[in-house]
């Protein structure tokens, strides 16, 4: 099919873009010889994902670098641009949180998770990738020592002043000397040092029992073990001075698991493990593996490397030190962690293999009870409302019904809409019209929430837009449980219950209703002014900043007149929002 374009493609480095028959971008490469690596999936024995792959293939692209170094480059700068179905290595990795240290001149101490904006402004600690380790370490240091609580200093003592754990900051001359000695101890325990910790927590619990205190005693003896078990669970590698992480990694059955070892001033802090299905060699996926891996996460002063993988360029992109141990602890360490990662890989491929028969006889199912050739990407809608009123929707992606979560989208409904057609007309029509404007990918499948009412207001929107795209409404009996498929026809479709299918699209069904309606929670239950006024369509940040500069409060902002409002406000978001505070406020 390729052969006579194959024969002009250059040896030389570069990044590959691979696309379908609708032109979408599905997967971004880069190698060392486009020609080789091109030619090998046209004329090779391919498997798996990569087979897969290859089957979408309808033309492709590429673009010549004058380096390897530049073609890894280009290479994320596109998968960026385009977020490419196969590029999954590069789309699904979770970020975790770390322990952040403020450098204010009185400190906070909390978790935080979106890292990239600190780098410069705060101490960062971790990875944790247990929410629950590093919730549980503020706390205790919280309650040890009397940091500063309030985002922004108050006129007076707040809660915590008046149990001791508050310098109060606020209106206090602060002991600087003690202010720098608590510093010192927690930023020597979050390096992996307990001993000052440890020593104040005998000293209080003593304290506590000395004056008959014994429950807060007990909650001081259990800080102290809680410190002494995790502690032990920690290996101990070399000396102090090393920071680093190291990755390895197992291969079987076109699936590869990684093993990821935190190592923070020489002890194993914490570990890291995913499995993913491979697309190009086991090299290759681990390098976009890597570089996706450290756009969530803080780079080490190292990073240690199995043998197998090129060093340099990874030294060049990162910009710190890339190595392989070739002997010693932190060869051992290597070592070990390959074997995790074995251990791991083997343990879940049974439930592995077992899921991907599931989903794969579930697509069969579903493609023949709609008669289309395919059901790869769906694309699911639902709407949440309080009480008839102010309705957001949620959209949720599935892949071979697998969630793709960063393609998750919330929308804000216009004001105006009282009734779930509405609110299911509009998200239609701004997801598609997107789609075509923007030329994203096309779902094979659309699902709604509802029945034929709502597919006849959806069909009616895809139809305006001049799409056809196979639309299915998910019709629920009295128990609330999905019974019936409405297709686009509005013909009923009974799902059997014991179905793989009746179980993965009840799955998609509850996500997108879940994420709905926590959307619509969240924006209500903060309290904020910021994210109240996130509920009121026309209005984005850089507006929610001016009527919080201007106004300070929801009463105020109640409180004022039209014409006020509109003096920051387009008239019609003007008379949306004070709608909106009348009914809701």
């Amino acid at each position: 099919m390729f052969q006579n374009k194959l024969k002009i493609v250059p040896e030389l480095p570069g990044s590959y873009q691979m696309k379908d028959i609708n032109g979408n971008v599905i997967y971004v490469g880069k190698a060392k010889n486009l020609k080789k690596r091109l030619k090998s999936y046209f004329t090779g024995r391919v498997t798996g994902k990569t087979k897969k792959l290859v089957s979408d293939i309808h033309d492709f692209e590429y673009i010549v670098t004058s380096s390897e170094l530049e073609s890894l480059i280009l290479e994320i700068t596109l998968i960026k641009k385009y977020n490419p179905k196969y590029n999954i290595l590069l789309k699904d990795d979770k970020s975790y949180p770390y322990i952040e240290f403020t450098k204010d001149k009185y400190p906070i101490l909390r978790v935080v998770r979106n890292v990239s904006l600190k780098k410069n402004k705060s101490n960062l600690y971790g990875p944790f990738p247990n929410v629950g380790s590093a919730r549980r370490t503020v706390y205790m240091l919280n309650r040890i020592y009397p940091l500063r609580k309030c985002e922004t200093l108050k006129k007076d003592y707040c809660l915590y002043y008046h149990i001791g754990e508050c310098l109060g900051y606020c209106k206090n001359e602060v002991d600087l000397d003690k202010l720098q000695k608590m510093k010192d101890d927690i930023t020597s325990f979050l390096n992996g040092d307990a001993t000052n910790i440890l020593k104040k927590l005998h000293e209080e619990m003593n304290l506590a029992s000395s004056v008959m205190n014994f429950e807060k005693a007990l909650e001081y003896k259990q800080m102290i073990e809680d410190i002494e078990i995790t502690l032990k669970r920690q290996k101990i590698v070399l000396n102090k001075d090393f920071n680093l992480d190291l990755f390895n990694y197992y291969v079987k059955d076109n699936y590869l698991a990684f093993q990821v070892f935190f190592i923070r001033s020489g002890t194993l802090f914490e570990r890291h493990q995913k499995i993913v299905e491979l697309v190009e060699s086991p090299e290759e996926d681990f390098l976009e593996y890597l570089v996706n891996f450290y756009e969530h996460h803080i780079l080490p002063k190292e990073i240690l490397v199995p043998n197998t993988i090129d060093t340099v360029i990874l030294s060049d992109y990162f910009q710190v030190k890339v190595r392989t141990p070739l002997k010693g602890d932190l060869k051992n360490l290597l070592n070990l962690a390959f074997d995790n990662a074995k251990i791991y890989l083997e343990n879940e491929l049974k439930t592995i293999n077992h899921d991907t028969r599931k989903r794969e006889e579930a697509s069969k199912e579903l493609s023949s009870l709609l008669n289309i050739k395919k059901v790869n990407r769906i694309e699911a809608f639902d709407n949440s409302h309080l009480f008839g009123t102010f309705y957001v929707s949620g959209m949720v992606v599935f892949e071979n019904f697998l969630p793709l979560k960063n393609l998750y989208r919330k929308y804000k409904i216009d004001i105006n809409t009282k009734d779930d057609l509405k609110a299911m007309e509009e998200v239609i029509y701004r997801r598609y019209q997107r789609v075509i404007v923007e030329n994203l990918e096309k779902p094979d499948l659309i699902i709604v929430d509802g029945g034929k009412n709502q597919i006849q207001v959806a069909c009616n929107i895809l139809k305006s837009l001049n799409l056809t795209i196979p639309l299915i409404g998910l019709a629920k009996d009295n128990n609330h449980k999905t019974n019936v498929i409405v297709n686009s026809n509005l013909e009923e479709i009974l799902l059997p219950k014991n179905s793989n299918l009746y179980l993965f699209l009840s799955k998609i069904q509850e996500e997108v209703h879940n994420y709905a309606i926590n959307y619509h929670r969240t924006l209500k239950n903060k309290g904020t002014l910021a994210s109240i006024l996130e509920l009121v369509p026309g209005i984005g940040i850089k507006r929610q900043k001016e009527l919080l500069k201007q106004f300070h409060s929801i009463k105020k902002i109640k409180e004022a007149s039209l014409e006020e409002l509109s003096k920051f406000l387009p008239i019609e978001v003007a008379r949306n929002l004070k709608e909106f505070l009348e009914k809701e406020m």
